[in-house]
Order: structure tokens, then C-alpha cells, then sequence
């Protein structure tokens, strides 16, 4: 299969020796192609160049056998990598945005048995064939939006079966979509219902039950804790990470979301490939992260939802550190995989300049999955996920006009969708 776009108005985020990610002062930059033309061999990107050059390469390949897909002057990204979702989940809580409307905290809402444990319960009474009929509906709206990788978390099963129903089902849609796919197992999201009250017990299920059970079904990319006041400590945290380590299984923190609970440090100590939220991080956290190699990974559309505090990614970025940009999607604190309008929120609401937005969103995305060999730019060699625009007046007019529907096109591993 050789497919050719071309009359690409602009090539977007072009390396030719990609880095694994982007930090500080390199943010900014996101090499651009102009007059470009992209040729997919296979699902792969094989060579990427300019008008002037499409002659001679026209000249080394029989065109007779390329499909010529016009680009009408749009612009090529690479997909975007969403990091951080939790798309598997039964139904919606709409009546919890009216809580929030009236003035509850996320917090308050918990405590009246909503949140997620609202979601457990839920999840609980669903079969697994409904529950992915539910999440792939999910699937297929992010990638409409333009979404090429995604992690995907359990978390809202909270006993051992529900957890790994949902992971079952993590791993049906893994085999079944052409988005790339990573799973995390989030059994320390909340306290299950049977456990209220003995959290440290909870805790002692997850690692002598839960985990080996994951482990032994090989269902699990990642772990995560909820590592924040009200949720799990740092020691429970520590205690879960030594846990998955005897598995090979690597850490994704939930961290600094409501305090500043030590996460951060916590995940950087058993080498977490990101900590995600942060929306309080100080000092302390910025040394941190500067002398490991742990992506921050921000979530703007929580706190737009939430009408919490934004993550301080201009803060972030000013003192070195790279940063990623994830949806975050989920049924109670953000409800959309637009990841288009998490870069538009990076930049309104976090003073993100668009190009640090963009790698936020591809290579940085990528980065906090372990992908960015493959993904997160459009570099020969890296499988061929994009998506087309409409032509645009510029790059900068990508993250500005937020709600105007540009994207035309979506390809994954060379397939349009």
C-alpha cells in the first residue's frame, strides 16, 4: 500500500532525527515543511519533501502504483497522543454537573457517594460486551477528533473482577481499532465499597490479589495510584509501585490534583514515566522533575470543567522541563477527548505558546507512553497517524479559532478512517 498526499499547504512538527521528546526552550520549536508531500509505504512514512523535490522522487517510484491523496492546501499533523484518558466507563453523570453547577466541590460530591464510586457502581451492573460497545463509541469520536495514540486506565471497578472486566475490555479495543493502545491499571483510584473504612486493607488486596491477577494476564502496560489528599497516601503509593515492580510493570502517578500530597516525588522515586495533574506544583516539584527523566503531564480540560486551578505549564516550561497535555477524558471531571481543545486551553489558560502546545500534544503525548519512537511527529520511519486540514491562514490559527471544525481527514497506520 503507497499512498501520496500532496499539495500539503504546511507539513506540521517534520524531523528527520526526531527527539525522544521536547523540553524548556525547544517547546517553541516545531519544525514546518511548506509545499510539502508525504509518501506512507505500508502504514509508514517513508519520505517526506518538498514540491520542488516530488519529480525526482516520482522519478525512483512508479507512480502507477500510488494512490494520490490532494491535500487542497490543508495542513498535515501528526496525531495527536493522549496520555492520560479513562474512556472505559458505564454511562455518564451529568446529574453531577449540576452539583458542581450549584456550587459543590469535587470533594463534596465524593463524599456524597458520587464520583467515582458513582462510576463503580455503575460499571458493576454492566456486562463487558456493553461496556465496550459503550467505550468504543469513545474510541471512534477521538479519532475523529484526531487522536492517534491513547492510554486508557481501569479505575473504576475498584474489586477484582470489575477491575480486570475492564481491562479485558482495554484489551479488546487494543485488538480491534487501528489507534495505538496502551493499558493502565488503576485499582488504587478510590476505596471500593466493600473496603470503606479499611483503606489500608483495600491496599493489601490490591497488591496480593489484584496485581498477580493483572500480571498473570499480561493486561496491564502501566500502574497508577491516586496519590492525593483524600485518596491514597505516599506510603500506600510506595507500597503498591515495589508491588508492580516485581511484574516489570511501570508507573503512571496521579499526583498533585487537589495538594501538594508528595506524588510527585513519590512516582519519580520508582521511575514513573509521567506524573500527571499537577495542577499544585511548587518548587519542590520543579527541582524534581528536573533531575529525573518523568514527564509532567497536564490536564486542562479537568480544571476548565472543574473550575480548578490550571497546571502551571508556562512556570513549568520556563524553568527546563518538558511538558505533555493529555484529555484526561472521563465521565466526572472531563467529559471530552478533544484534544484540539486541550491545545487550545494550554495556550488561552496556561500561556502556552502554540508550537509548545502542539509537541505538548504529539511528542510529549508520546513520550509519556513510551512511544515516541513511532508517534508524535511525522518523521520517516514513525507509522503514518494524521489527520488533514482545511487550509488554514496559519499554524497559530490551529489553537485560535478553537470550536471552527478544521480537521478533514484522519489517517491511522496509513488507513483513512
Amino acid at each position: 500500500m503507497i499512498k501520496l498526499i500532496e499539495n500539503i499547504g504546511l507539513a506540521v512538527g517534520v524531523e528527520y532525527a526526531p527527539p525522544a521528546r521536547r523540553a524548556g526552550r525547544e517547546m517553541a520549536e516545531l519544525p514546518c515543511v511548506a509545499d510539502a508531500w508525504m509518501l506512507v509505504v505500508d502504514g509508514m512514512i517513508a519520505e517526506i519533501g518538498t514540491e520542488a523535490t516530488k519529480a525526482e522522487m516520482l522519478s525512483r517510484r512508479d507512480p502507477a502504483t500510488m494512490e494520490r491523496v490532494d491535500a487542497r492546501g490543508g495542513m498535515v499533523f501528526p496525531s495527536f497522543c493522549d496520555s492520560h484518558t479513562h474512556i472505559v466507563y458505564a454511562g455518564s453523570r451529568e446529574h453531577e454537573f449540576i452539583d458542581k453547577i450549584r456550587g459543590l466541590s469535587y470533594e463534596e460530591i465524593a463524599k456524597r457517594g458520587g464520583g467515582i464510586l458513582n462510576s463503580a457502581d455503575r460499571l458493576h451492573e454492566t456486562s463487558e460486551d456493553e461496556l465496550y460497545r459503550q467505550a468504543m463509541e469513545r474510541v471512534n469520536e477521538i479519532i475523529k477528533m484526531g487522536t492517534g495514540a491513547v492510554e486508557i486506565k481501569s479505575g473504576y471497578g475498584l474489586t477484582l473482577e470489575d477491575e480486570l472486566k475492564m481491562l479485558r475490555v482495554i484489551a479488546r479495543i487494543k485488538e480491534s481499532t487501528l489507534l495505538e493502545v496502551k493499558s493502565t491499571f488503576l485499582g488504587a483510584h478510590a476505596v471500593g465499597r466493600a473496603y470503606a473504612g479499611r483503606q489500608g486493607e483495600y491496599v493489601d488486596h490490591i497488591i496480593k490479589d489484584m496485581l498477580p491477577s493483572v500480571a498473570a494476564e499480561g493486561l496491564a502496560d502501566f500502574v497508577d495510584v491516586f496519590c492525593d489528599q483524600g485518596f491514597f497516601t505516599v506510603d500506600e503509593t510506595a507500597r503498591i509501585l515495589e508491588a508492580a515492580a516485581k511484574y516489570g510493570i511501570r508507573p503512571k502517578i496521579h499526583a498533585n490534583e487537589l495538594a501538594n500530597s508528595g506524588g510527585v516525588q513519590v512516582g519519580i522515586r520508582y521511575g514513573a514515566l509521567s506524573v500527571d495533574h499537577l495542577e499544585r506544583m511548587e518548587q519542590p516539584e520543579i527541582d524534581a522533575l528536573a533531575a529525573s527523566t518523568t514527564m509532567p503531564t497536564m490536564l486542562p480540560g479537568a480544571s476548565f470543567f472543574l473550575g480548578m486551578p490550571y497546571a502551571p505549564a508556562r512556570m513549568a516550561i520556563d524553568k527546563g522541563l518538558a511538558v505533555a497535555l493529555a484529555s484526561d477524558y472521563n465521565p466526572g471531571s472531563s467529559p471530552s477527548g478533544n484534544m484540539r481543545f486541550v491545545v487550545s486551553l494550554g495556550c488561552i489558560k496556561m500561556k502556552m505558546l502554540p508550537a509548545e502546545a502542539i509537541n505538548a500534544a504529539t511528542l510529549n503525548g508520546a513520550a509519556a507512553m513510551g512511544l515516541s519512537a513511532d508517534y508524535g511527529t511525522l518523521s520517516p520511519g514513525k507509522v503514518a497517524s494524521f489527520f488533514i486540514t482545511e487550509k488554514m491562514p496559519s499554524l497559530d490559527f490551529f489553537p485560535y479559532a478553537y470550536a471552527t471544525p478544521v480537521i478533514r481527514d484522519v489517517y491511522l497506520r496509513g488507513h483513512k478512517i
